[in-house]
């Protein structure tokens, strides 16, 4: 971890008395880390690239808000891999941002349970699987050797046995170290029930301790890329954050699209209501509820360090690890801003 450095703009901004106060200073944070990332260099190569496409509750992606949930108990979510490469002392760095293992995710206990009560036929409707983190590597003409890192924003429904290897299988990528934040591993090893149902059974079991970084708070990981602790949809919550030509990119599940981050502005029914309603400024993906005050500053954190959208500047340059798409059979569930796919820089082959 010599590379690492670590991130102090957002200590303390949370300890305030009054909760809107820990909003406001956890945005003036925000603003100052922005300010700062926006000074500093871009990472080498950012690209998305789309993995499987699935449903998932209403009333989890979008928390209260979504008006047709009793017809319509389901949005589509993309859900994507992200490939980053970054300067550093060390060297170029690539790393893959949620490679899921959707082949074995599948075993999540609600996933699990979804599947197993619906028809195959419906399911196969609804499950599109359009590639995997393996072939994107190779589609990319990296070696599977060369990936040195995998990070996820948490390990909701991870199971990363396959790419860093046990005792019981070989890694598909030999070098790379998952970085986390420690407190999800530690809550990973420990779940209760609530939690469980949302986590891969043995999903981390047998993964070598040497290929887990565990790191505390936010950490800059090199040229234009950091990961900030942004706790409240799990402890451990960190989002990935992207300096490009674009502007900066910041990455997780802590809500389902752009729109959760402008509901004023949503296209999803009942969503700009509910939300002028009780004058909220985000929708909270809320399958588990950790902590939903520290998610809402999460993210007005994340939509505040990404700032306005070289697309639409209404909206913020925020791009959902895994966002809402539009679907036939679930109508009202079109957002307003999908941002579909990105891509810059040029990409490092290593000799």
């Amino acid at each position: 971890m010599t590379h690492f450095k670590q991130i102090t703009d957002f200590d303390g901004s949370r300890s305030a008395h009054g909760q809107q106060a820990r909003v406001e200073n956890t945005r003036a944070a925000a603003e100052g880390f922005r300010k700062a990332m926006l000074a500093g260099p871009k990472a080498r190569y950012f690209r998305s690239f789309d993995l499987v496409k699935v449903p998932y509750p209403a009333r989890y992606g979008l928390r209260n808000a979504f008006s047709r949930e009793r017809l319509v108990e389901f949005v589509h979510i993309q859900n994507r891999l992200f490939v980053v490469q970054f300067d550093t002392e060390e060297g170029v760095k690539t790393m893959l941002v949620s490679p899921s293992d959707h082949e074995r995710n599948g075993e999540t206990p609600f996933f699990r349970r979804l599947q197993d009560s619906t028809p195959s036929f419906i399911t196969n409707r609804m499950v599109e699987r359009q590639s995997t983190a393996p072939a994107i590597v190779a589609s990319l003409g990296l070696k599977p050797e060369d990936i040195d890192y995998i990070t996820y924003d948490h390990l909701h429904t991870q199971d990363v046995r396959r790419w860093l290897g046990t005792d019981q299988e070989p890694a598909l990528f030999p070098n790379a170290k998952l970085l986390v934040h420690w407190r999800e591993w530690e809550s990973t090893l420990d779940l209760n029930p609530y939690q469980a149902d949302w986590y891969c059974p043995s999903g981390i079991a047998g993964v070598p301790e040497d290929k887990v970084i565990k790191f505390d708070g936010s950490i800059m990981l090199g040229d234009g890329v950091a990961l900030v602790h942004t706790p409240g949809h799990t402890e451990g919550n960190h989002s990935i954050v992207v300096h490009t030509d674009e502007g900066i990119w910041v990455t997780s599940e802590n809500g389902i699209s752009v729109d959760s981050y402008a509901p004023h502005l949503s296209a999803a029914s009942g969503v700009a209501d509910y939300a002028r309603t009780i004058g909220t400024e985000v929708i909270i993906n809320g399958n588990t509820l950790e902590n939903s005050i520290d998610q809402y500053i999460s993210m007005v954190q994340e939509k505040t360090i990404a700032g306005p959208s070289r697309r639409d500047p209404r909206f913020p340059n925020v791009f959902p690890s895994s966002e809402m798409t539009p679907f036939w059979a679930f109508p009202g569930a079109k957002p307003a801003f999908y941002v579909g796919e990105a891509r810059h820089g040029k990409l490092h082959i290593p000799n």
